[in-house]
């Protein structure tokens, strides 16, 4: 019953997804935080949750437009699940505006399979992820992403490779300007966070780690087919299930990477590791296990907020 509901795109598929990840933002800003909100930072938070939203609408544009899943909207719905599984992942306004920017980049990145207006694709992939990184430094990571399809495209005109620093180059030229007139210096707006850690001790609950276990444990049986899977595929669409992957794999080192690791390191993760556990789901030819492999993802967000 759950499959055949989310098998086709429909209005009501938006509606449910919108208030899982309401629900999700609420516990994470209402419940987790230890925050006191006055009135405008409701109205902030407000916005902030219709970015989160758009985000989720911004995947399903992707997916529908590169054809990564057979027109459902199975991606949106595991998305929303992910966030109520580890609402923690919507601690950081910034963040879910960084991660905001990354799909940005990711649709325009998608999109040079086309092989039209590759540079003006480029520059927009570029300047999105220099935008991400100045919401949350190691975003600018997804930099590689852009390289890695020109690679998987065979893109050899050094032209082409030189245009993604020109996107760069303008937001820095942006922000520097800023920085002169508002702080009077040159690099005064520019706030670099680029340390690393390797301290996992936020994450010593029962609910994150249960939570975490659940997410890994299905992204890598996911990715295992998903992986499969390519060799299968029309050659021309091979490309972008690659660079699905490498996106995913990206959000994975930053993820292990994240100086401060409070769960909201972990939203860069889901949009591609929705959309490889979609794939999977539909390459489930017994309709029992499909049911009970959704019902065990609903289920679990569910349990962990009762724990």
């Amino acid at each position: 019953m759950i499959t055949s509901i989310f098998s086709k795109s429909k209005p009501i598929n938006f509606i449910v997804v919108f208030f899982i990840s309401l629900f999700a933002y609420v516990i994470a800003n209402f419940k987790l935080s230890n925050e006191v909100y006055n009135f405008n930072d409701i109205l902030e938070k407000i916005v902030i949750f219709g970015v989160c939203y758009f985000s989720i609408l911004t995947l399903n544009f992707i997916v529908g437009k590169n054809s990564l899943t057979q027109k459902n909207n199975y991606e949106i719905l595991l998305y929303s699940l992910f966030l109520l599984m580890l609402p923690k992942s919507l601690l950081s306004d910034k963040i879910i505006v960084s991660n905001f920017f990354i799909l940005l980049a990711l649709r325009r990145t998608l999109s040079l399979r086309s092989q039209i207006n590759l540079k003006k694709k480029l520059f927009d992939a570029s300047f999105w992820v220099a935008i991400a990184s100045l919401f949350y430094f190691w975003a600018i990571l997804f930099f590689i992403l852009i390289y890695a399809v020109l690679l998987l495209f065979t893109d050899n005109k050094i032209k082409n490779w030189i245009v993604p620093f020109t996107g760069l180059l303008t937001v820095l030229l942006i922000v520097v300007s800023y920085s002169i007139i508002v702080n009077g210096d040159f690099f005064g707006a520019i706030k670099i966070a680029s340390d690393i850690s390797i301290d996992y001790s936020n994450f010593n609950s029962s609910k994150d780690i249960i939570a975490i276990t659940i997410l890994l444990s299905f992204g890598v049986w996911s990715s295992i087919f998903y992986l499969a899977s390519i060799r299968k595929r029309m050659k021309k669409f091979r490309p972008i299930f690659k660079s699905i992957f490498i996106s995913l794999a990206i959000a994975f080192v930053i993820m292990i990477i994240a100086p401060d690791k409070n769960g909201s390191e972990f939203l860069f993760l889901f949009p591609t590791l929705a959309i490889v556990v979609a794939n999977y789901i539909e390459t489930i030819k017994e309709k029992w296990f499909r049911e009970i492999f959704l019902l065990i993802l609903i289920i679990s967000p569910i349990v962990l907020l009762i724990l």
